[in-house]
């Protein structure tokens, strides 16, 4: 409605978003298509040795759109752990017979869930599936142990018992779970992520177009519909301006590739 136009949404799921951003970086920028970016999208200059397009040359970063938080999920039936002091007292009794999914190699939730067990000082095996449905489904069927998924992703699942949260990732507790402490109160000083989505464009899109997807985007999230849907997701509204974001892309790649250094994770 801001933009005045209809919007088709095309799902292009693969390798963490790679697939998706590449379509990106082919299209024409006429100001008519755009992508939503991860975290994922800062990471993988870190992991692969290549790339099929530049993360920062090859796209016209527009707005952050929102951040939303993560925690650590157990299958219960797999892992009697009631919180994450007990998890990691698991780990560290069976070394290396428990693993933990992730949406793909070098993700956002590759990462989150890396930095637990390294922090932890606990061995387990890392199990890569091709996107969050895929590897839910088999951390909720018992084929993989736990893992690290966003709120809004896990929140139905927590409630009905299908997995439990041991865990949040982030700085601060959750309003959706208020009694479930941090990651970092139960013991990991030095933990803390979570998910953050962004606009972006084609590579050489206009400064006029820029701009005014820009301020499409902050009617469209100022409005009382927008702010609601975001909020029953549990996801933060972060609007940043086209400079400001630029910015925080360069920033957040060079954090996560502190994190990978630390991970002792190869390129693939």
């Amino acid at each position: 409605a801001a933009l005045r136009t209809t919007v088709v949404v095309e799902n292009q799921p693969g390798a963490g978003g790679i697939v998706g951003t590449s379509a990106l970086v082919r299209a024409a920028p006429d100001g008519y298509t755009l992508s939503m970016l991860s975290n994922n999208h800062v990471i993988f200059p870190s992991v692969y040795k290549s790339l099929p397009f530049d993360p920062l040359a090859d796209i016209t970063p527009i707005s952050m759109v929102g951040m939303t938080p993560f925690l650590l999920v157990p299958n219960p039936q797999k892992i009697p752990a009631n919180d994450i002091k007990e998890l990691t007292a698991l780990l560290k009794k069976q070394p290396g017979r428990y693993n933990y999914a992730s949406s793909g190699n070098g993700t956002i939730l590759h990462l989150a869930a890396e930095m637990y067990v390294q922090q932890a000082g606990v061995k387990a095996r890392h199990i890569p599936y091709k996107g969050v449905g895929p590897m839910m489904a088999d951390l909720i069927g018992g084929q993989v142990d736990f893992g690290v998924l966003s709120l809004p992703s896990v929140l139905p699942q927590i409630k009905s018992g299908a997995l439990k949260a041991l865990g949040a990732c982030g700085a601060d507790q959750m309003a959706a779970l208020p009694d479930l402490p941090t990651l970092r109160e139960q013991g990991l000083a030095q933990y803390e992520i979570g998910g953050w989505f962004a606009t972006a464009g084609p590579p050489k899109l206009p400064e006029a177009d820029v701009r005014r997807i820009y301020e499409a985007l902050g009617r469209a999230f100022g409005s009382p519909e927008v702010k609601q849907a975001m909020a029953t997701q549990n996801n933060k509204i972060v609007l940043m301006p086209p400079e400001q974001t630029v910015a925080y892309f360069r920033s957040e790649m060079a954090k996560y590739a502190a994190v990978v250094k630390r991970a002792g994770l190869e390129p693939m």
